[in-house]
Protein backbone atom coordinates (compact mmCIF):
# COMPACT_ATOMS: atom_id res chain seq x y z
CA UNK A 1 0.00 0.00 0.00
CA UNK A 2 1.12 3.61 -0.74
CA UNK A 3 0.32 6.44 1.36
CA UNK A 4 -2.86 8.46 1.49
CA UNK A 5 -3.31 12.25 0.53
CA UNK A 6 -3.02 14.72 2.66
CA UNK A 7 -5.08 17.61 3.21
CA UNK A 8 -4.21 21.15 4.35
CA UNK A 9 -6.94 23.11 5.38
CA UNK A 10 -7.27 26.66 5.94
CA UNK A 11 -10.58 26.25 8.21
CA UNK A 12 -13.85 24.93 7.53
CA UNK A 13 -13.84 21.39 8.82
CA UNK A 14 -16.95 19.62 9.19
CA UNK A 15 -19.38 22.39 7.62
CA UNK A 16 -21.20 21.93 4.35
CA UNK A 17 -18.79 24.24 2.46
CA UNK A 18 -15.84 21.94 2.94
CA UNK A 19 -18.35 18.79 2.26
CA UNK A 20 -17.52 18.07 -1.37
CA UNK A 21 -13.63 17.87 -0.54
CA UNK A 22 -14.46 15.38 2.86
CA UNK A 23 -16.29 12.98 0.74
CA UNK A 24 -13.87 13.12 -1.95
CA UNK A 25 -10.45 12.14 0.83
CA UNK A 26 -13.26 9.02 1.69
CA UNK A 27 -13.95 7.57 -1.16
CA UNK A 28 -12.94 4.67 -2.51
CA UNK A 29 -11.68 3.92 1.02
CA UNK A 30 -13.00 2.10 4.21
CA UNK A 31 -16.04 4.68 5.04
CA UNK A 32 -14.53 4.94 8.78
CA UNK A 33 -14.35 8.99 9.51
CA UNK A 34 -11.71 9.19 12.66
CA UNK A 35 -12.31 12.61 13.68
CA UNK A 36 -9.76 13.68 16.25
CA UNK A 37 -10.64 17.09 17.99
CA UNK A 38 -7.24 17.01 20.43
CA UNK A 39 -6.38 20.59 19.50
CA UNK A 40 -9.57 21.48 21.16
CA UNK A 41 -9.10 20.18 24.70
CA UNK A 42 -7.73 23.07 26.27
CA UNK A 43 -10.99 24.71 25.67
CA UNK A 44 -12.49 22.45 27.78
CA UNK A 45 -15.43 20.07 27.10
CA UNK A 46 -18.23 21.83 25.68
CA UNK A 47 -16.21 23.04 23.03
CA UNK A 48 -14.82 19.45 22.23
CA UNK A 49 -18.68 18.13 22.30
CA UNK A 50 -19.07 20.81 19.46
CA UNK A 51 -16.69 19.43 17.19
CA UNK A 52 -17.47 15.83 17.90
CA UNK A 53 -21.20 16.97 16.99
CA UNK A 54 -20.00 19.21 14.01
CA UNK A 55 -18.31 15.77 12.96
CA UNK A 56 -20.82 13.51 13.49
CA UNK A 57 -22.87 15.41 11.55
CA UNK A 58 -20.61 15.38 8.43
CA UNK A 59 -20.52 12.04 8.59
CA UNK A 60 -23.91 11.60 8.43
CA UNK A 61 -23.74 13.83 5.33
CA UNK A 62 -21.48 12.06 3.45
CA UNK A 63 -22.82 8.40 4.79
CA UNK A 64 -19.91 7.17 6.23
CA UNK A 65 -18.92 5.90 9.54
CA UNK A 66 -17.78 8.63 12.29
CA UNK A 67 -15.54 7.76 15.45
CA UNK A 68 -14.44 10.36 17.74
CA UNK A 69 -11.02 9.69 19.43
CA UNK A 70 -11.16 11.99 22.57
CA UNK A 71 -7.18 12.59 24.07
CA UNK A 72 -7.01 14.84 26.56
CA UNK A 73 -3.49 14.45 27.22
CA UNK A 74 -0.40 12.28 27.02
CA UNK A 75 -1.74 9.98 28.76
CA UNK A 76 -5.02 9.35 26.84
CA UNK A 77 -2.75 8.91 23.76
CA UNK A 78 -0.88 6.47 24.99
CA UNK A 79 -3.88 4.56 25.36
CA UNK A 80 -4.12 0.94 23.81
CA UNK A 81 -8.28 1.79 23.76
CA UNK A 82 -7.84 5.13 22.59
CA UNK A 83 -5.32 4.54 19.81
CA UNK A 84 -6.71 1.45 18.49
CA UNK A 85 -10.10 3.33 17.33
CA UNK A 86 -7.90 4.51 14.52
CA UNK A 87 -7.57 1.25 13.15
CA UNK A 88 -9.47 0.65 9.53
CA UNK A 89 -9.69 4.67 8.79
CA UNK A 90 -10.52 5.65 5.56
CA UNK A 91 -10.08 9.85 6.56
CA UNK A 92 -8.31 10.69 9.68
CA UNK A 93 -8.92 14.33 10.62
CA UNK A 94 -6.84 16.64 12.78
CA UNK A 95 -9.67 19.57 13.69
CA UNK A 96 -8.21 23.28 14.95
CA UNK A 97 -7.68 24.73 18.34
CA UNK A 98 -4.11 25.10 20.03
CA UNK A 99 -1.84 23.61 17.51
CA UNK A 100 1.11 23.69 20.30
CA UNK A 101 -1.19 21.58 22.59
CA UNK A 102 -2.10 19.17 19.86
CA UNK A 103 1.71 18.36 18.85
CA UNK A 104 2.83 18.25 22.41
CA UNK A 105 0.21 16.10 23.75
CA UNK A 106 0.51 13.33 20.27
CA UNK A 107 3.16 14.13 19.40
CA UNK A 108 5.61 10.31 19.82
CA UNK A 109 2.65 8.29 21.40
CA UNK A 110 1.01 5.22 20.72
CA UNK A 111 -2.35 7.54 18.99
CA UNK A 112 0.38 9.62 16.68
CA UNK A 113 1.60 6.06 15.28
CA UNK A 114 -1.71 4.85 14.73
CA UNK A 115 -2.56 7.34 12.94
CA UNK A 116 0.76 7.54 10.68
CA UNK A 117 0.34 3.41 10.24
CA UNK A 118 -2.80 4.07 8.98
CA UNK A 119 -1.85 6.92 6.57
CA UNK A 120 0.86 5.10 5.39
CA UNK A 121 -1.82 2.39 4.68
CA UNK A 122 -3.45 4.21 2.21
CA UNK A 123 -5.97 6.21 4.74
CA UNK A 124 -6.28 10.00 3.68
CA UNK A 125 -4.60 12.29 7.00
CA UNK A 126 -6.27 15.92 7.29
CA UNK A 127 -5.48 18.84 9.52
CA UNK A 128 -7.69 22.49 9.62
CA UNK A 129 -6.65 25.15 11.04
CA UNK A 130 -3.70 23.83 13.98
CA UNK A 131 -4.39 20.18 12.80
CA UNK A 132 -2.48 21.50 9.63
CA UNK A 133 0.19 23.82 11.66
CA UNK A 134 1.16 20.22 13.46
CA UNK A 135 1.79 18.06 10.54
CA UNK A 136 4.48 19.99 9.34
CA UNK A 137 8.20 19.33 11.43
CA UNK A 138 7.73 22.77 13.40
CA UNK A 139 4.75 25.05 13.86
CA UNK A 140 5.19 28.75 13.32
CA UNK A 141 5.41 30.96 16.27
CA UNK A 142 4.66 34.91 14.89
CA UNK A 143 4.50 36.36 18.07
CA UNK A 144 8.62 36.99 18.28
CA UNK A 145 10.61 36.39 15.22
CA UNK A 146 13.49 34.67 17.80
CA UNK A 147 10.85 32.75 19.58
CA UNK A 148 11.21 28.99 18.98
CA UNK A 149 8.99 27.23 17.05
CA UNK A 150 7.05 24.44 18.47
CA UNK A 151 8.04 20.78 17.14
CA UNK A 152 5.19 19.05 15.03
CA UNK A 153 4.53 15.88 14.23
CA UNK A 154 7.24 15.91 11.68
CA UNK A 155 5.48 13.87 8.65
CA UNK A 156 5.87 17.32 6.35
CA UNK A 157 9.67 18.49 7.26
CA UNK A 158 9.79 20.83 4.26
CA UNK A 159 6.80 23.27 4.70
CA UNK A 160 5.34 25.44 7.57
CA UNK A 161 1.33 26.13 7.23
CA UNK A 162 -0.19 28.92 8.00
CA UNK A 163 -3.99 28.65 7.90
CA UNK A 164 -6.77 31.58 7.84
CA UNK A 165 -4.48 33.51 5.38
CA UNK A 166 -6.95 35.52 3.79
CA UNK A 167 -7.85 36.51 7.46
CA UNK A 168 -4.87 36.59 9.00
CA UNK A 169 -1.48 37.06 6.66
CA UNK A 170 -2.56 38.61 3.67
CA UNK A 171 -3.01 41.92 4.54
CA UNK A 172 0.47 42.07 5.95
CA UNK A 173 2.87 41.64 2.86
CA UNK A 174 6.05 42.14 4.67
CA UNK A 175 5.34 39.36 7.46
CA UNK A 176 7.87 37.08 6.37
CA UNK A 177 10.29 39.66 6.61
CA UNK A 178 8.83 40.78 10.07
CA UNK A 179 7.94 37.58 11.60
CA UNK A 180 8.93 34.44 10.32
CA UNK A 181 12.27 32.70 9.71
CA UNK A 182 12.85 29.55 8.21
CA UNK A 183 15.94 27.31 7.12
CA UNK A 184 16.97 27.27 3.87
CA UNK A 185 14.69 25.07 1.77
CA UNK A 186 11.73 24.94 3.46
CA UNK A 187 8.50 26.13 2.11
CA UNK A 188 5.74 28.23 3.42
CA UNK A 189 2.40 27.86 2.66
CA UNK A 190 -0.51 29.51 3.46
CA UNK A 191 -3.93 28.48 2.98
CA UNK A 192 -7.14 30.69 2.97
CA UNK A 193 -10.07 29.88 4.99
CA UNK A 194 -12.75 27.18 3.09
CA UNK A 195 -9.81 26.19 1.19
CA UNK A 196 -7.64 23.11 1.34
CA UNK A 197 -4.25 22.04 -0.63
CA UNK A 198 -5.03 18.03 -1.60
CA UNK A 199 -2.24 15.61 -2.43
CA UNK A 200 1.22 16.02 -1.06
CA UNK A 201 3.86 15.76 0.60
CA UNK A 202 5.28 18.21 -2.48
CA UNK A 203 2.71 18.32 -4.99
CA UNK A 204 -0.48 19.73 -3.67
CA UNK A 205 -3.90 20.33 -5.40
CA UNK A 206 -5.60 23.75 -4.45
CA UNK A 207 -9.61 22.98 -3.67
CA UNK A 208 -12.28 25.16 -2.47
CA UNK A 209 -13.31 28.82 -2.60
CA UNK A 210 -10.45 30.95 -2.20
CA UNK A 211 -6.68 30.45 -2.43
CA UNK A 212 -3.07 28.64 -1.51
CA UNK A 213 -0.34 30.82 -1.31
CA UNK A 214 3.57 29.65 -1.81
CA UNK A 215 6.31 31.93 -0.58
CA UNK A 216 9.27 31.59 -3.31
CA UNK A 217 12.53 34.21 -2.16
CA UNK A 218 10.33 36.31 -0.03
CA UNK A 219 7.60 36.89 -2.62
CA UNK A 220 4.06 34.86 -2.44
CA UNK A 221 2.79 33.26 -5.37
CA UNK A 222 -1.22 32.42 -5.23
CA UNK A 223 -2.81 29.30 -6.32
CA UNK A 224 -6.20 29.07 -7.39
CA UNK A 225 -9.39 26.59 -7.34
CA UNK A 226 -7.98 23.67 -9.53
CA UNK A 227 -3.93 24.81 -9.80
CA UNK A 228 -1.44 22.67 -8.87
CA UNK A 229 1.18 24.23 -5.85
CA UNK A 230 4.84 22.46 -5.66
CA UNK A 231 6.34 22.33 -2.28
CA UNK A 232 9.90 21.29 -3.30
CA UNK A 233 11.66 18.49 -0.58
CA UNK A 234 14.68 19.70 0.82
CA UNK A 235 17.92 19.51 -0.66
Amino acid sequence: MSPGPIALVGSGEYLPIMQEIEAQLIAGRNPKYVQIPTAAAPEGEASLSKWINLGKAQAERIGVEPVSVIAHDRNDAEDPRIAELVRGAGLIYLSGGNPAFLANTIRDTLLWREIESAWRDGAALAGCSAGAMALADHIPTLRLPTHPATSGFGLLPHIRVLPHFDKMFARVPDFMTRFMKVPDGVSVVGIDEDTAIVGGPFEWEVQGRQSGWLFVDGHRVEYGHGQTLVTPALS
